[in-house]
Parts: C-alpha cells; structure tokens; sequence
C-alpha cells in the first residue's frame, strides 16, 4: 500500500465511517458489536466518533464481529494500517515553531518507560552537549535559543530512574565533525559520562564490525515502548503505531546491538575519538 502524506489524517475519518455504516449495514447496535467483539460500548463509540483511532488488532476483531470479508474487509484494513500511520513534515514544524516540537516530544517521554534510539548519522538532542545543540540547528533560521533551552531541559529525563534507555550509535554519528574539534571532544566526553548513568545504555557500532548488507543501517529511528516508532528522513518524520512495524523496528535494532560494544570496551572508544579531536586543534 503506497501512503500519500497529506492523505493519512483522512484515512482516520474514512474508517469511523466505514466501520460505522458496515456496523448498521449488518443490523448490529454499538453493544452488540461490542460483545461480538469483546471491547467495550464505550470504546466501539469512540472509534466510530474519531476520538479514538483503533488499531490493527482492534479492526481486525471488528471486522470478524461483523462478518465482513472480501473487499469490504480489505479497504477497512487498508484505512486502519494508514490511520495508524502520520507523516510530520520539517516545513510545518519550522512553521509552528521548532520549540513546539521540542514540546511535544517532552510529553511523550513522559509517558513512556523504555525507549530506544538507533542513531546512525549523528547524536540525538539528549545526549548532546549545547555547542553540538546549535550545529545541528545551524541549517534553520531565525532565533533558535528557545529551541536549544527546550532541548536542553529535555535531557533531565535521563535521570528519571523509571526510564530505561539504550542509545546505539554508529562510529560515523559519533565521529562527524558537525562542530568544531575541541566541541566535539567535549561531545565524546559528555556521551562517556551519560553512559554511566544506571538506567542508561549506550553502545557504539565501530565501522570495522561489519555485518550483512541486509543488516545495513538505512535511517534514525526511536521505539517507545512497543506503542510507537518514529523514523526521521531529511524532510521530516513518519510515526508507526501499527504493532507489526513496530515489532519489525524492535527486531532491527536487536540485530544492530548484537554489533555494537558497551561499557568500558564503549567509553575507550569514545576516549581515543575525543583524543583524536583534541589533537586536531594544536
């Protein structure tokens, strides 16, 4: 199925009202559709009101508590795969502001407990130093301070010790000179110490570890929990909730951390990088 960006907040419309009218064409009132389908009224009436978008499993049971099957089935199935798919592109967020976003993300750590960061082109705002903050905003005009700031305060989730962390980096993120030397030895430092906090698990991909060419690393991506991906391209996000794409990213990442080192093997690594960016500067 090929997903036109502007078109997926639709789809979520498109399928309350399918499953709506194919709930009255098959004679069947909200509770009774709940029992067949062992969710509650309450739920049933939110999917169909757009104040609860439903997921793979959830239309699939209510496909089969309607009977439906055939094409009916597969446009329904179609609509909750899309529905559960969102394109945020960086044009609209520049437009709204980037401290917006920088919002929105805080929010979301909130209430997530695990998460994991594949970082296979250069390091996230939560490991990075201020002076590696403003380079990688460098590209976007206009007055950036608030969205450093929002940055920045983010990073306080890391000592939350219900939060669980791993960070897997490439030696090409960690290395590429985005910043000057000296910021990017203070860089390396900074992603030593943060590998030492408890609830945080950091592991680097050296560039002599090489795996199949299947296994090769194609973009930035986060799970949080096993609720959601999001995936970054250069023009913006796509955020996955259906839970086989979000098992599909799980299971990439188990694959690039078998690659990776940790711990102490980690921290040298990151010492002789910082060292190497140290002597660039004399």
């Amino acid at each position: 199925m090929t997903f036109e960006p502007e078109s997926l907040g639709q789809s979520r419309s498109d399928l309350a009202q399918a499953l709506r009218s194919e709930r009255k064409r098959a004679g069947l009132t909200q509770t009774r559709l709940a029992q067949r389908a062992n969710m509650s009224q309450t739920k049933i009436s939110n999917i169909e009101a757009r104040k609860l978008t439903p997921t793979i499993v959830d239309v699939e049971l209510i496909v089969d508590a309607l009977g439906a099957d055939g094409p009916v089935a597969t446009q329904m199935l179609a609509l909750a795969r899309a529905a559960n798919t969102e394109w945020q592109d960086d044009w609209a967020s520049q437009r709204r502001g980037l401290d917006k976003k920088q919002n929105e993300l805080a929010r979301l750590e909130v209430v997530t407990a695990e998460f994991r960061f594949f970082l296979p082109t250069m390091i996230t705002g939560l490991l990075a130093t201020p002076d590696y903050v403003r380079a990688s905003l460098s590209r976007n005009s206009g007055d950036m301070s608030r969205t450093v700031a929002k940055k920045l305060e983010r990073q306080q989730i890391l000592m939350d010790p219900s939060k669980h962390f791993t960070f897997l980096l490439t030696e090409q993120a960690v290395r590429w000179p985005l910043a000057s030397p000296i910021a990017m030895a203070m860089q390396l430092d900074r992603l030593v110490s943060v590998s030492r906090i408890p609830n945080v698990r950091l592991g680097v991909i050296p560039l002599d570890i090489v795996g199949p060419v299947s296994e090769t690393p194609l973009s930035v991506f986060t799970v949080y929990d096993r609720r959601m991906v999001q995936v970054e391209t250069h023009t913006g996000a796509l955020i996955l909730r259906d839970h086989r794409d979000v098992s599909t990213y799980r299971e990439d990442f188990e694959r690039y951390e078998s690659h990776a080192v940790f711990g102490e093997a980690c921290r040298s690594l990151l010492d002789d990088w910082a060292s190497a960016f140290t002597r660039q500067r004399k």
